[in-house]
């Protein structure tokens, strides 16, 4: 069957149309998106203004466009932690609604753990025994353990690096009493779900998803993305230790021109960075695995196995 699949996260309007089938891994047909950053058109009450509305109507109607171009036979469309946490989300997903035909599901963070941990266990195989994946988006991080295709625990907690640069970085780059600042916050927001996560065990592999653990990955020496999907790459503490005192010195701007940046995300590497070192070191992670399959992967696998909304993968 082909799906398009749209996911609407903190920096991106992203739309993926595949060949899929029970028992085999999707087939990409096309791959479409562009900028958001819905974080920052939040106004002071933490609703998402009307710029920012329209800026997502436009884009959803778009993916539409091109997802009937592709002739798909069912789009799921999702939506994550900035329209999620927005104090006026419902009104946001009613405007698209009207406006496109599309209506955008909400995830809970717990769901879009398990989505993602299930791409990753479909990725790595059982011969990976106890996983746990990290998945740092653009407005909340995600952490989810587990020996089986469901994870043991799931949890979210809001700590994207779009959202933190936001919230703490009022300079660019950012001074070393805003890191300062934001290091001890990180901290502190962790100890609670790390000791939930800690309750259940050891783990045998770490794995790191989305395009924050990809470029970590690339700026500390793992192979391109021109290398194809198989290839290994590996994210170190220390490795990651050295990345963050280089480049929290530097703009924007600077860090785009790094090979391995996205433009559109080079603002908020330094948060980013700084969630994942502060992650893996609470979880004693000395390495971890990049997957190159994370959320929409996982999206569609729930789909594929039981015809029906993936949202409801769990309850069937």
């Amino acid at each position: 069957m082909r799906l398009g699949v749209l996911d609407v996260g903190s920096n991106t309007v992203h739309l993926v149309v595949v060949d899929a089938q029970r028992g085999g891994p999707p087939t990409p047909m096309s791959n479409w998106k562009t900028p958001m950053r819905l974080v920052e058109y939040l106004d002071t009450q933490g609703a998402i203004n009307k710029e920012g509305i329209d800026r997502l109507t436009k884009g959803v109607a778009l993916a539409r466009e091109m997802a009937d171009q592709f002739q798909c036979e069912s789009m799921l469309a999702f939506a994550t932690s900035a329209i999620r946490s927005a104090a006026n989300g419902e009104a946001v997903l009613d405007h698209v609604e009207k406006k496109t035909g599309v209506r955008l599901q909400i995830l809970s963070g717990e769901d879009e753990a398990r989505l993602t941990f299930l791409a990753v266990r479909r990725w790595f195989g059982w011969s990976a025994g106890r996983i746990c994946d990290l998945d740092i988006g653009g407005g909340s991080l995600e952490i989810s353990v587990g020996d089986n295709e469901n994870p043991d625990i799931a949890c979210s907690v809001n700590l994207g690096a779009g959202r933190l640069t936001r919230d703490w970085f009022e300079t660019d780059p950012p001074s070393k009493k805003a890191i300062a600042d934001l290091r001890e916050y990180i901290d502190e927001t962790l100890k609670d779900p790390v000791k939930q996560i800690k309750e259940y065990g050891e783990i045998d592999l770490a794995v790191g998803t989305s395009k924050t653990f990809k470029m970590l990955a690339r700026l500390t020496g793992a192979a391109p993305s021109s290398a194809g999907l198989r290839v290994e790459r590996r994210l170190t503490q220390a490795g990651l230790r050295q990345l963050i005192a280089f480049i929290s010195r530097m703009t924007a701007a600077d860090r785009a021109e790094l090979e391995g940046v996205n433009v559109d995300r080079s603002y908020q590497i330094v948060a980013g960075a700084l969630v994942a070192e502060a992650t893996m070191r609470h979880l004693d992670i000395d390495t971890l695995k990049n997957c190159p399959w994370a959320l929409r992967e996982g999206v569609i696998f729930a789909h594929t196995d039981v015809e029906k909304a993936p949202w409801s993968y769990w309850t069937h």
